[in-house]
């Protein structure tokens, strides 16, 4: 036997003891990397974090049961800062070289609009998980799922509230200049408008300001039944303490969700938050299976309280996978075919992606209102939500006790 053959004989035997022992990840594939983009630093950090928690969290969970199909997962989180433009980039690589086949998550509208335009290029799956705005899934984009309810929808339990209870005869609507602001506003003031609520004053402002009392010294000169908001976390709080400064008396204070949700809020608000009312999407007291057990174990982890959107990003994880365990192959066709076929309930709510109206691949649930009563928050409405009776219309600042 020549001494060339030899050494091939003995190099084929080695690249065999090498394929027989290899480590799992290196014969078969046991780990699936999902690829996140989320706000961890800028002004919506406190939501990034939060959400970067919940996933982690419900990460943990699925692992410590095996994973999926025997295949452990793993985060890939990256801080988009908030930014459209980061987000995209992040994305790109997340597709273009990391070779992921799905994405998920980001927070602002602006962002997850963004991204969804990047994953409908390159034909991957991406599951939206706060980002509102109506237009999100209103392109007729085939690879686009949302798991959460569009802009439009967030006051659907605010304007059933409106109608049963508080029958406002005026309203000052007040939003941020962002997509999600504008998208929430408007629908407020179209439902207002179709209901004969006089809407007084419709207006926008820059985030991130330090003084608002121009803005609400005309609110009070204009003395409306009801003051709307769409905040993020330190407009929302500001606002809150200057209407207080300025003795601002509504029957209400509403927020549309996001900042006036989360925690945080009843801290930099602080006694301006007591009687504040919110629309949102999930609050512990929903009877979905699962969720007062999420908090609780949230709570205990990491020793705070959490709001819907960490509820919404431990949901999406589980969404994810259920979709791989349904999915034929883990390609991005195969992961979209599965992704439309979700049909689940979860700590969040049922998730089944539909289209209806100017909608695609749009998920459909019902929203709720909260009330911070006694520096908690507490759902009020519905009634069958209830986990206390909400205080309507709110005492006078100069009343409270």
């Amino acid at each position: 036997m020549t001494t060339r053959r030899t050494l091939a004989l003995i190099a084929m035997a080695m690249l065999f003891c090498l394929l027989v022992n290899a480590p799992p990840l290196l014969a078969q594939a046991k780990t699936f990397t999902i690829g996140i983009p989320l706000p961890l630093t800028g002004a919506e950090a406190k939501f990034g974090e939060i959400e970067k928690q919940a996933y982690e969290m419900a990460v943990e969970e699925i692992n410590a049961k095996g994973g999926v199909k025997g295949t452990k997962l793993a985060l890939d989180i990256q801080d988009s800062g908030g930014k459209p433009e980061t987000a995209t980039a992040i994305v790109e690589k997340f597709i273009t070289i990391d070779k992921y086949p799905i994405v998920v998550g980001e927070y602002t509208s602006q962002c997850s609009y963004a991204v969804a335009g990047i994953a409908e290029k390159y034909k991957v799956p991406y599951l939206v998980v706060t980002g509102a705005a109506d237009k999100i899934t209103q392109q007729g984009w085939k690879y686009v799922y949302r798991m959460n309810p569009p802009a439009s929808l967030y006051n659907m339990g605010v304007f059933s509230f409106f109608e049963q209870v508080a029958k406002p005869k005026s309203i000052a609507i007040l939003y941020e200049n962002t997509d999600f602001g504008t998208s929430t506003s408007k629908a407020m003031k179209e439902y207002c408008d179709a209901h004969g609520v006089n809407v007084v004053l419709f207006e926008g402002y820059q985030s991130g300001g330090v003084d608002f009392k121009p803005i609400l010294q005309k609110v009070k000169s204009l003395r409306p039944d009801i003051v709307y908001m769409v905040s993020y976390l330190m407009d929302a709080s500001l606002l809150m303490r200057q209407s207080k400064e300025l003795d601002i008396n509504p029957q209400a204070f509403i927020g549309g969700a996001a900042g006036h949700t989360l925690p945080e809020f009843l801290q930099n608000a602080a006694e301006a938050s007591e009687y504040c009312y919110s629309a949102t999407l999930w609050t512990p007291q929903v009877k979905y299976p699962g969720a007062k057990e999420f908090f609780d174990n949230f709570k205990k982890k990491f020793n705070k309280e959490t709001d819907y959107h960490g509820a919404e990003a431990y949901a999406a994880a589980y969404v994810l996978a259920d979709t791989l365990r349904r999915a034929k192959d883990w390609t991005p066709e195969g992961l979209r075919a599965a992704l439309a076929e979700t049909n689940m309930m979860t700590a969040f709510g049922p998730v089944k992606f539909g289209s209806w109206g100017q909608f695609t691949n749009q998920n459909k649930m019902d929203t709720l209102v909260l009330q911070v009563i006694k520096k908690k928050y507490e759902t009020v409405w519905p009634k069958e939500a209830a986990s206390a009776p909400y205080v309507y219309p709110v005492p006078r600042w100069r009343d409270r006790k």
